[in-house]
């Protein structure tokens, strides 16, 4: 069984929240969101923001709360093989509902068909909040280039 590491990012300000399923191996070992170098979310987020891309844990942090973004995993524990989501089994939701109750969240994305199918499932029926499936910014999603990601995911700003 392996557990979510990281702490959710948001402020009361939060109005927008992005959810992955669960943190990779190497988000687990950096101890923040994305944190495999090929990931593209940062990339494209800050592309999207038009800002510059952050480096640092608190670089992305300050990104994310300027703009009003929330960020967190929909498992907050579960049985996975390194960091495949076609692994993922006995699932354990986060408690998304203490996150909305405690920011303006009105606004939910999902990074990529697994965390959209678990909120669905686990945490739709509790937060009555439908969220949007965005194609996923792992680099194992190599049918989308980043120019279509940015296509896909320029919605968060609307």
């Amino acid at each position: 069984m392996e557990y979510h590491n990281i702490a959710p990012v948001y402020d009361r300000e939060s109005s927008i929240l992005i959810l992955g399923s669960f943190p990779s191996v190497k988000s687990r070992e950096t101890g923040f969101f994305y944190g495999h170098p090929q990931n593209r979310f940062w990339t494209l987020l800050s592309s999207i923001l038009e800002c510059g891309k952050p480096e640092t844990i608190e670089e992305k942090k300050r990104m994310l709360l300027e703009n009003k973004i929330a960020v967190w995993d929909v498992i907050a524990k579960c049985d996975i093989i390194g960091s495949g989501d076609s692994s993922i089994k006995n699932v354990e939701p986060n408690d998304i509902l203490f996150l909305i109750n405690e920011s303006n969240i009105s606004k939910i994305f999902c990074n990529g068909k697994t965390s959209f199918k678990l909120y669905k499932k686990y945490i739709e029926p509790v937060t009555h909040i439908e969220a949007q499936c965005l194609p996923s910014t792992s680099p194992a999603n190599a049918a989308y280039s980043l120019e279509r990601l940015k296509n896909e995911w320029k919605v968060i700003k609307e």
